[in-house]
């Protein structure tokens, strides 16, 4: 079954037993790690809330035609990327009886965040994300023996968006604790993780910032008789939290070895895009497609979560954002050609499509 499998994906397999012996030099796999924005479906194998899942219309409908769990109208970062790096769509780790790990998974989990403290019981955590993938590293040794996934791994591009939710949380709470002492505890259980993966063979690495968190309509729907573009006070915790983790980025580059990583200025990205949406070819930033109350920010698209009523736009690929969160398909899009083949000031040192390439 498994010579058969790796046939099918035209690799080399061994003459004798079942074990795909040799894997193409120039093949390269896609791990994915994060929240809601790089969720393909796994929230659909875990008991967890309506908030957490988007497995209901209209999620899905622009491309999929159906509900796929992504938190889209259509495909999300990582399924533009598989696409640019000549892949097929990265599967989710949860999908019933999947182990064809040799283009890579995705662990990502809609609601996770660095902390464990962060929605527990109710999302794949970071750290437990990690735990898979360390599963799925031995898996390959067994599908593969040691050499060859030895050289999958250094080779692949793991990809890691996570963070927001911690910080939603935060605000939501009007958390006392300390600002920086926070940003530290989030960044520095991701950098732990990011150690792991390394420690595990993992090499090559797209960490993205986080977005500009107060024109998200969510977080201005929070604040009653809001009127401006952003909450200033949720953006400067976005830019702090990025500052953090650029600093720690470049001392894990001289402490891990091999370690080459993109990071992606997610950041200014979503800032622009939101702000001047018609340099993109969008005509919407500021109110989300799908939602209710101001901006369409109130979290009930779809119908299944605690508003019950919704509005629907009639056309996604004008707006930046499908509901009070999560971007279109569009945008999406947009942002992974970016970061595809951009400069420095878009991801750096390396863009995705040279970190797939190095």
């Amino acid at each position: 079954m498994a010579n058969l499998y790796c046939l099918l994906l035209l690799f080399a397999c061994g003459v004798a037993g079942d074990t795909c012996l040799r894997v193409p030099k120039e093949h390269a796999a896609l791990f994915v790690f994060g929240d809601s924005l790089f969720d393909v479906g796994n929230n659909n194998y875990i008991n967890t809330t309506a908030d957490n899942q988007a497995n209901y219309p209209p999620y899905g409908d622009t491309f999929f035609k159906y509900p796929s769990g992504r938190f889209s109208d259509g495909r999300v970062v990582p399924d533009f990327i598989a696409e640019y790096a000549k892949m097929p769509l990265i599967q989710p780790y949860l999908f019933p009886g999947y182990q064809q790990y040799v283009y890579g998974v995705n662990f990502a989990s809609a609601g996770a965040g660095a902390l464990v403290e962060t929605h527990p019981g109710l999302v794949i955590d970071l750290n437990t994300q990690l735990s898979y993938f360390k599963k799925v590293s031995k898996v390959l040794r067994q599908q593969l023996g040691d050499k060859e996934t030895t050289r999958l791994l250094a080779k692949a591009v793991y990809l890691i968006n996570i963070g927001i939710n911690d910080y939603m949380i935060s605000m939501s709470q009007n958390s006392t604790s300390s600002t920086e002492k926070y940003v530290g505890m989030v960044v520095g259980n991701l950098t732990t993780v990011i150690k792991g993966i390394h420690k595990t063979g993992g090499r090559k690495f797209g960490i993205f910032s986080l977005p500009a968190m107060g024109c998200i309509p969510a977080v201005k729907a929070l604040v009653n008789g809001f009127k401006g573009s952003c909450v200033e006070e949720a953006s400067a915790l976005a830019r702090l939290h990025n500052s953090v983790l650029l600093l720690e980025l470049e001392k894990l580059k001289k402490e891990l070895k091999g370690i080459k990583y993109s990071y992606i200025r997610y950041y200014d990205l979503s800032f622009q895009v939101i702000k001047n949406p018609s340099k993109y070819g969008l005509k919407e930033g500021s109110v989300a497609c799908c939602g209710s109350g101001a901006y369409r920010g109130y979290y009930s698209c779809g119908g299944k979560r605690a508003v019950k009523d919704y509005e629907l736009c009639d056309n996604p690929n004008e707006y930046v954002l499908f509901d009070s969160v999560h971007p279109t398909q569009r945008t999406d899009e947009i942002i992974s050609q970016l970061i595809w083949s951009g400069n420095q000031s878009i991801a750096g040192p390396y863009n995705i499509k040279t970190l797939f390439q190095a």
